[in-house]
C-alpha cells in the first residue's frame, strides 16, 4: 500500500501513563495499551480526526502530519468485528474484554419488523410506538464520516435532549432519516465541526434535518451545522426545528 502524507496521531510514551481513557473515545478500535503505554496498533485504522486527544489527562496525545499508509475504512470495521466477537467470548467465559474495544463504536444497521397490525393492538389491549432507528451508532463523536448509513441519505441532527421533551420524536423527525445527536454545550464542537465538514462533503446527503431546543446554549448547534456547510462547500436542502421546553415545536424554518 503506497504511503501519503496526512495527519494522525502521535503518542508521546514519556507522558503516557497508560491510564487507557483514550481507548473507548476510539471510534475505530486503533488505540491498544501495549506494556502499560497507549499504543497505535495501525496506522490505516487512524482517521486523523483526533477524537482521543481529549479524553488524555496527561495531553500524551498529539495531531501530526508525517508519511503513512491511508486510512482504510473497511479495514476498521474488520477490525470493529473482531474485537466485538473478543467481547462476546470473553463474556461467555466470565472474562474481562479487550480492553481496547468499545462496543458502542461498532457500526451496525438495524432491520425492523413489520408493525403489528391494529387487529394484534386491540387483541392486546395495548399500543408500543415503533423505534424508527435504522442504524448505531447515532452520537456524532462515535460516527465515522465514511460510515455507510450515511451515504446517499436524509440526515436528521438533533440537540440530545430534543427525544426526551418530543414526545413523537420517531414518527416525526427519525422515520426514514439516518440520525446524529450531539450537545453543542457539554460536547467538543471542534471536533464537531471537523467530523460534520467530512460527511457533508462526501455522502451525497439528499437533504437535512436539524432539530434542536429553544434554550440558547442549543443554538450552537444550528451555527455549528451551517458553518460546517460552509466549509465543506456543499448546499443541501436544510429544514431546522425548534421544540419548547413544554414539548411543543416553537417554530420551523426551511
Amino acid at each position: 500500500m503506497n504511503k501519503v502524507v496526512r495527519k494522525i496521531i502521535s503518542i508521546d510514551e514519556s507522558k503516557c501513563d497508560g491510564c487507557g481513557l483514550c481507548i473507548p473515545a476510539c471510534e475505530e478500535g486503533a488505540l491498544q495499551i501495549v506494556d502499560g503505554k497507549a499504543r497505535l496498533v495501525k496506522d490505516i485504522y487512524c482517521d486523523g480526526l483526533g477524537n482521543c486527544l481529549g479524553e488524555c489527562p496527561q495531553e500524551a496525545i498529539d495531531i501530526i502530519e508525517r508519511e503513512a499508509e491511508p486510512f482504510d475504512q473497511e479495514a476498521v470495521e474488520k477490525r470493529l468485528e473482531e474485537l466485538s466477537g473478543e467481547v462476546k467470548d470473553a463474556a461467555s467465559e466470565g472474562k474481562l474484554p479487550n480492553p481496547s474495544f468499545c462496543g458502542g463504536s461498532l457500526a451496525k444497521e438495524i432491520t425492523r419488523e413489520e408493525q403489528s397490525s391494529s387487529a394484534d393492538v386491540n387483541k392486546s389491549n395495548s399500543y408500543e410506538p415503533e423505534a424508527e432507528l435504522s442504524h448505531w451508532p447515532v452520537q456524532l463523536h462515535l460516527v465515522s464520516p465514511d460510515a455507510r448509513f450515511l451515504k446517499d441519505q436524509d440526515l436528521l441532527i438533533a440537540a440530545d435532549c430534543v427525544p426526551f421533551a418530543y414526545a413523537d420524536f420517531h414518527r416525526r423527525f427519525l422515520a426514514g432519516r439516518s440520525l446524529l445527536i450531539g450537545c453543542p454545550k457539554l460536547d467538543d464542537t471542534n471536533r464537531y465541526h471537523g467530523k460534520l465538514v467530512e460527511i457533508f462533503k462526501n455522502n451525497n446527503l439528499k437533504s437535512i434535518t436539524l432539530v434542536h431546543m429553544e434554550v440558547g446554549c442549543c443554538f450552537g448547534l444550528s451555527r455549528l451545522v451551517h458553518s460546517a456547510m460552509e466549509e465543506a462547500g456543499v448546499e443541501i436542502p436544510l429544514k431546522e426545528v425548534i421544540v419548547g421546553v413544554d414539548g411543543s415545536i416553537k417554530d420551523e424554518k426551511g
